[in-house]
């Protein structure tokens, strides 16, 4: 999936995910690291998962990527859609998302501004992203579930503190983290329209993440980075031959596109994920004999 010809697909479905993260941001108690904040995969699109609205009542917003649509369905049995074309500005998408949730009593107050994208333009100003293909973000959304399905098998051979696999809508990545369970230095920050805060809490711990981001060229890259990196870390082996050490981006990546072509594309992406989490264990020194259980058989 060339990130070239996608791109127009991408960078709207980017900002109609923001706009939707924002709600579950806007309406729910901060968790650890912001995982208040993500969405997560379904058998048809990404949900917020439930988020409150006071007792009684909750709600969640759905992309059904199968339907083209966008849900939003409250556990009163209330319900709304919003059909996702191909003509919606982002501007228009968010009227229409704000309206529909004043219609179903769900009115929230959200930032109305991207994070994470240089020269960010307020939602409701912008008429410029638009341009969206159903059936190029049916295939994106394809992807997804298959890493996250290998992501889930690399999950269960931890059992310290780790998240969920979730989709961080800064910048579309589907990502997991482990934690050593030692605190962390300040992050420098640097991320585009994001206050130090978010990157303090982000990064508040010792820890090793790994993930998917259909970003750059080709057809995106799997990831692998530690925070604080540990020295030598970046001289560690990062598994397939395919994976090297981005030193712009500061971290491990392999290929998409080596793993799509992959004999066994499963094995290729768990070698990745492995080789590159104990180069963090090893040169940061993490007591692995108390957060590890062996890989299944």
């Amino acid at each position: 999936m060339p990130v070239d010809e996608w791109r127009d697909t991408r960078e709207t479905l980017i900002l109609w995910t923001q706009i939707v993260g924002k709600v579950r941001l806007a309406r729910t108690p901060l968790l650890s690291h912001w995982w208040n904040t993500p969405l997560y995969l379904t058998p048809r699109g990404l949900t917020t998962s439930l988020i409150p609205d006071g007792p009684g009542r909750s709600f969640a917003i759905d992309f059904d990527f199968h339907a083209d649509a966008l849900d939003i369905v409250a556990t009163d049995g209330t319900s709304g859609r919003l059909a996702l074309t191909s003509t919606a500005t982002v501007a228009e998408f968010y009227e229409r998302l704000m309206g529909l949730l004043d219609e179903l009593g769900l009115h929230t107050e959200i930032w109305p501004v991207p994070v994470e994208l240089p020269d960010a333009v307020p939602f409701e100003e912008d008429d410029v992203h638009g341009r969206y293909d159903p059936g190029q973000a049916r295939r994106f959304w394809r992807l997804l579930v298959e890493a996250q399905r290998v992501f889930e098998e690399f999950k269960t051979r931890f059992v310290g503190k780790a998240s969920p696999v979730h989709l961080f809508w800064g910048a579309l990545d589907l990502a997991t983290t482990r934690f050593s369970g030692r605190g962390a230095p300040p992050h420098p920050g640097g991320a585009p329209n994001c206050g130090p805060h978010v990157m303090h809490e982000a990064y508040s711990h010792e820890l090793s993440s790994c993930g998917y981001w259909p970003g750059g060229s080709d057809e995106g890259v799997f990831y692998s980075y530690a925070y604080p990196e540990p020295p030598g870390y970046k001289d560690m082996p990062p598994g397939p031959p395919q994976a090297r050490y981005d030193e712009e981006l500061g971290e491990f990546v392999l290929p998409y596109e080596a793993v799509r072509t992959a004999p066994d594309p499963d094995a290729l992406l768990l070698g990745f994920l492995q080789s590159t989490y104990e180069a963090a264990a090893i040169r940061g020194g993490w007591g692995r004999e108390a957060l590890e259980r062996p890989a299944r058989p």
